[in-house]
Formats: C-alpha cells, sequence, structure tokens
C-alpha cells in the first residue's frame, strides 16, 4: 500500500487570495452573517523561515479566518514579494488558492507529494506550527496546504 498523502479525510481549511482584505472580509462576514475577524499579519523572514521555490522569501502576507465548524475560510492578501500567493492573484485575480489537511511528520508527507509529481512550492513556520504547499494545480486548478501543528495545540 502506498504512504497516504494526508491523515485526516477531512479538509481543514479552504483559502482566497484576495487583493482587498478589508472589501473581501466585509463582503464575506455580511455573506456568512458573521463578525469581522480579526486581520493577522504572517510572520517576517526571521520568524516564518519562508521559502518559495527553493530559495529564502521575504514574502508576507494579511490573514483572516472565519471559523465554520470543522472548516475554517482563510483570507489571505499578499505583499509583493514573490510567493506562491502573489504568483496566483497576478495570474488569476482573487479566487481560490488551495485546500488544507492536517498532517503529522511533514518531511515525510512533502516526500509523498514529490514522489506523486506535486513539488514543494512554497513552506514556512508560524507560532505552534509549519506549512507547505504543494502543487495539485494541474490535477485541481487549486494547491493543497499541508498544516503541521506542535503538540501543543
Amino acid at each position: 500500500m502506498n504512504d497516504p498523502y494526508v491523515d485526516e479525510k477531512s479538509v481543514f481549511q479552504i483559502c482566497f487570495v484576495t487583493a482587498d482584505m478589508d472589501t473581501t472580509k466585509a463582503w464575506l462576514a455580511n455573506l456568512l452573517g458573521m463578525p469581522l475577524p480579526e486581520t493577522k499579519m504572517s510572520g517576517a523572514r526571521a520568524e516564518a523561515e519562508t521559502e518559495y521555490l527553493g530559495a529564502p522569501s521575504d514574502a508576507r502576507c494579511k490573514l483572516a479566518f472565519f471559523e465554520m465548524g470543522n472548516t475554517t475560510i482563510e483570507l489571505i492578501e499578499p505583499d509583493e514579494h514573490p510567493s506562491c500567493w502573489r504568483d496566483f492573484l497576478d495570474r488569476n485575480g482573487p479566487g481560490c488558492h488551495h485546500i488544507a489537511f492536517r498532517v503529522g511528520g511533514m518531511k515525510q508527507k512533502i516526500a509523498t507529494f514529490e514522489k506523486g509529481g506535486h513539488p514543494l512550492l512554497q513552506k514556512g513556520e508560524f507560532t505552534g506550527g509549519r506549512y507547505a504547499y504543494v502543487d495539485t494545480e494541474p490535477q485541481l486548478g487549486i494547491l493543497v496546504e499541508l498544516l503541521e501543528f506542535d503538540a501543543r495545540n
């Protein structure tokens, strides 16, 4: 049997990239009948250890999260630095960027995706865990994000 690509059989997160966080966040809050979530900024390079296409990256983004039961809707507004977020927005305009799955053993999961023909595009750290985007655009039209949370989360 092949290594499973993901550990959980449920989507943890659906993400949309936007060029205007405030407008998109207000529209989505109205659509969902939910309060406006806080907008956060991703960590700087020294904290996030961001890599894009195998090289260190200064890319940052604004983030907002709508908690909806077992799934979170994430909004990302990228800065001007090269990243998979910026590339998506420049190429497609605003839209669905990725779906995310929780995983354990991030390095092994990345290797499984790469062995299956889905290269690592971007990865980084955040308080409480790490993320990685693998290229599944040819199959899904969007990326897959792997999220690994530290044991305490």
